[in-house]
């Protein structure tokens, strides 16, 4: 038995087998295969006289170290288990609950020196080949391509390759200014924009502010995202100073712009705004910020006037129509249709007269008379319509005019639910007459259709339309008039 000890210890100390390690290329057969080799291997250093050492006798009869025994062993584990007795056992044992019970006649010995006592079973190699008894072998490691995520030897290209397929990387290993350089290119070259974005966040947090505007200033892709995240989060102190790096005054002065929309209270956004008009802005863009400070002035002197009309109940128009929403910080549109609703009729010298805000803003004729007629008809002044649309020449007569066109005309009186003697009026105006019998057919202006069919004398289209009018009607006879001359 010594002899025996000592050739295990020689065994295990001269092992040719390597230790696991992440870099091994095998994976979970060739891992099986190599501890099968192994245990067979121990078959070489047990003496064949030393059968009857190993084998002792349980309580039931059986070898200890047969087959059978374990079978048995287990299953009373597992039913001790259930009645809470002897929880030891069930913890040795769970892992060969299911093996098959033919095998009940081997001995664990005769398995280990290759040798059988009733039938073909070489060695333990051959028992774990066996379907039934392989599915029961321990779990091994899983295979290295698993644990590449995790590697920390990844170059940029590889790196960022890996982040376009959503893999999990850490950029904490480029260190050197270089490599954090050749990853930016990498990203940029991989045309990846949710790359080139956590790249640029690497960067921004490990970098100095001025090596990073510096290598960005160059890189016009990279430094084009990092403008937009940084305006997209909200880091305007970070984006101005880049924005000053690159001597970009107009951007600065545009960003500096935006932050009006952050101030709620409207007296400190109008001084805000008046602040805003030295800033370096181009000739255009000082104009539309004067024309926001001006508006927003204007709107707090209409505000405060008509709630306090609106309160005191002294305007009929608006007891009959309530304001629904406040028009401080409306866009000017908003605020001239407004005018048009509330305040049509006043001066030009008021600053809720339409007229003054046209000619303060400039605003075109074609944007002012659909944003009043728009207006006007919602209130059913047709009056007022007509007046909008009739113009006088120099010497002194008036016609019908529409900068937008007649057919938007009739659109917008027809949404309005205008009656059908305005809507005609105003159909017939319309030049082209492919449009105008369009119209007048979908509206119901028989006398436009008519008289249309009349002035191409199409006699077929007239006999036909005839049928569309109600029998008895004016329009009927005015049909059999037209069709008998």
């Amino acid at each position: 038995m010594s002899r025996v000890r000592a050739d295990e210890e020689e065994y295990w100390h001269s092992s040719k087998f390597r230790a696991f390690t992440f870099d091994d290329e095998d994976d979970e057969l060739s891992q099986l295969k190599e501890s099968k080799r192994a245990v067979n291997s121990l078959r070489d250093i047990v003496d064949d006289d030393d059968d009857d050492d190993l084998e002792r006798v349980s309580w039931s009869g059986e070898p200890v170290g047969s087959i059978s025994w374990s079978i048995k062993e287990t299953a009373s584990g597992s039913a001790s288990s259930l009645d809470g007795r002897d929880s030891s056992l069930q913890k040795g044992s769970s892992s060969y609950a299911a093996l098959p019970k033919q095998a009940s006649s081997y001995s664990l010995s005769s398995l280990f020196k290759g040798r059988n006592k009733l039938s073909s079973f070489q060695s333990l190699s051959d028992a774990l080949t066996d379907t039934g008894v392989k599915n029961y072998a321990p779990e091994l490691r899983r295979p290295k391509a698993e644990y590449k995520d995790y590697s920390s030897d990844w170059s940029p290209k590889d790196t960022v390759r890996r982040m376009q397929r959503g893999k999990v990387c850490s950029l904490e290993r480029f260190r050197s200014l270089q490599d954090k350089l050749v990853l930016l290119d990498e990203a940029v070259a991989g045309h990846d924009g949710n790359v080139i974005t956590a790249v640029l966040i690497f960067l921004k947090r490990t970098l100095r502010r001025e090596i990073l505007f510096r290598e960005l200033e160059v890189r016009q892709v990279a430094l084009c995202h990092l403008i937009h995240f940084l305006r997209e989060i909200g880091e305007q102190k970070f984006l101005l100073d880049l924005l000053r790096f690159l001597d970009r005054t107009e951007e600065v002065a545009l960003s500096q712009y935006r932050e009006h929309l952050n101030i709620q209270d409207v007296e400190k956004r109008r001084e805000f705004l008046k602040g805003c008009i030295g800033l370096p802005f181009s000739a255009e863009d000082i104009s539309h910020i004067q024309d926001h400070y001006t508006l927003l002035e204007r709107q707090i002197i209409i505000e405060a006037n008509d709630r306090r009309l609106e309160m005191a109940g002294q305007s009929e128009l608006f007891r009959k129509y309530p304001r629904k929403a406040s028009i401080l910080n409306m866009p000017l549109v908003t605020t001239l249709f407004y005018s048009c609703f509330y305040h049509y009729t006043e001066a030009e010298g008021m600053f809720s007269s339409p007229t003054n805000l046209k000619k303060t803003f400039k605003i075109p004729d074609k944007q002012y008379v659909l944003t009043a007629l728009a207006a006007r008809a919602k209130l059913r002044a047709w009056d007022d319509v007509d007046a909008l649309l009739t113009t006088k020449n120099w010497l002194g007569y008036t016609k019908k005019k529409a900068p937008i066109g007649f057919h938007r005309v009739v659109e917008i009186l027809q949404r309005n639910n205008a009656p059908v003697q305005v809507l005609q009026e105003y159909v017939r105006l319309v030049e082209d007459v492919e449009t105008r019998l369009n119209l007048a057919t979908k509206y119901k202006c028989h006398d436009v259709v008519i008289e249309t069919y009349r002035d191409l004398k199409d006699r077929i289209q007239l006999t036909a339309y005839k049928s569309k009018v109600e029998r008895g009607s004016a329009e009927e006879e005015k049909i059999h008039s037209i069709l008998s001359n």
